[in-house]
């Protein structure tokens, strides 16, 4: 018996959950009604049963109306015509010769996001500068290239799982969404939402217009999920390199300038992905793009626990550590939510933890290319003694990547 058997959904395959959330701790309320869904029931449509188990809706097509807004809340392009929501975050702008020729560069340039907090109180330290920090690959020293304060802007991805396997689930998250939306994005930040159940479904293309974000949270809100399959490997893979869906391109995050970052919530199940656990887990290493997880599974036990099989309760457990891995390779970190009264001190807690990062590359020293994996080490000097202080802070940084092998084109990792 299966996860959808065993919970009385008919036959089905294992799902999972990816939402990325921040809430600002506002009272919950119920995201505007501002654009019409194309097809599906409302919330008050009853569980699904197997009779109508049936994949005949998927996400909702439609995207949310941009609403009339002044030029000048557009942040850094005030001559986009009012309402167009900015659909591209900054790239790294090629290297062209005289001729106007692209020019493969011959250096990688490793990018990690840090985060460093003192371990007895808590505190973040955010008054850094490139002088406290010292980086070792493998041991040997790094010369610091490029540094970027941890208040500064930020493309960030919402990835939002939209399957029936966890039903009412869905709506406990979207109202503190709705909340993080509007108070988190700033003038000059991008975000995008991506849910997806058998696939991955662009909803808001890059955007700073809060209006807009919200109310495709509310297009969402008005449905019900119609699939039990969700490709969770295959979307991260998506939201990090990107690629063309729906005759459209989308930038991958791993290409883009500046701070980044994946915001989800999870049961961590994945279905039937073309990819499989051991390649998504190398993407999310060597994007250089951190993922905070909130696993919601023991919320989903909390409702479900004497339906389900010891099979079932092993898959979760396995979810579990998915989680914790992808968050843990990335530089991001893992939250599990037992209550739903957690999510908005878990989410306050992000928010502060993704406006304080700092954003540090180097150029590795080491010209091997032959796929193998390299350690990554920061040291910081609080007091500027010229010793580590590291036994008494925590640091949040990814400590791994996986070097290119042959002679694969330079990238940013």
């Amino acid at each position: 018996m299966n996860l959808m058997q065993s919970l009385g959904y008919g036959s089905g395959r294992y799902a999972a959950i990816i939402l990325c959330l921040i809430s600002v701790g506002l009272p919950a309320v119920v995201p505007p009604r501002t654009a019409q869904a194309q097809s599906g029931a409302t919330r008050k449509t009853p569980p699904p049963s197997p009779e109508n188990d049936k994949p005949n809706r998927t996400l909702p097509d439609e995207k949310p109306a941009a609403p009339p807004r002044d030029a000048a809340q557009d942040g850094q392009d005030p001559n986009r015509p009012m309402g167009t929501p900015r659909r591209r975050p900054p790239t790294k702008a090629p290297t062209t010769d005289d001729e106007g020729n692209i020019i493969v560069l011959s250096t990688d340039v490793v990018n990690l996001e840090v985060v460093v907090y003192d371990k007895k109180t808590g505190r973040i330290f955010t008054d850094l500068k490139p002088a406290n920090f010292t980086i070792l690959e493998d041991g040997v020293k790094q010369d610091i290239t490029n540094f970027q304060v941890g208040d500064s802007a930020i493309t960030l991805v919402m990835i939002l799982e939209y399957s029936r396997v966890i039903g009412p689930l869905v709506f406990e998250v979207l109202e503190p969404a709705a909340q993080f939306i509007e108070r988190f994005v700033r003038a000059n930040d991008y975000i995008s939402i991506v849910p997806f159940d058998i696939r991955p479904k662009v909803l808001t293309d890059f955007t700073n217009d809060p209006a807009v974000l919200r109310s495709s949270i509310a297009l969402l809100y008005r449905n019900f999920p119609a699939f039990t399959e969700s490709n969770l490997f295959d979307t991260l893979k998506f939201v990090i390199k990107g690629g063309k869906l729906d005759g459209e391109d989308y930038t991958g995050l791993e290409e883009v300038q500046g701070r980044t970052a994946i915001l989800l919530i999870a049961l961590g199940i994945d279905t039937f992905s073309r990819i499989n656990y051991d390649q998504a887990r190398k993407i999310v290493e060597n994007a250089g793009v951190p993922v905070y997880c909130i696993g919601i599974g023991n919320l989903f036990y909390k409702l479900n626990d004497p339906r389900l099989s010891p099979e079932t309760n092993l898959t979760f457990l396995q979810a579990f550590n998915t989680l914790r891995t992808f968050a843990d390779s990335s530089g991001g970190r893992y939250f599990p939510v037992t209550f739903v009264g957690e999510l908005p001190t878990t989410l306050r807690s992000i928010d502060a933890l993704l406006r304080n990062q700092y954003s540090i590359g180097y150029e590795p020293t080491n010209p091997r290319r032959e796929g193998k994996r390299r350690k990554i080490e920061v040291l910081v000097d609080i007091d500027g003694d010229g010793k580590p202080d590291n036994k008494r802070l925590e640091l949040q940084y990814r400590r791994s990547y996986v070097e290119p092998g042959g002679n694969n084109g330079k990238r940013k990792k």
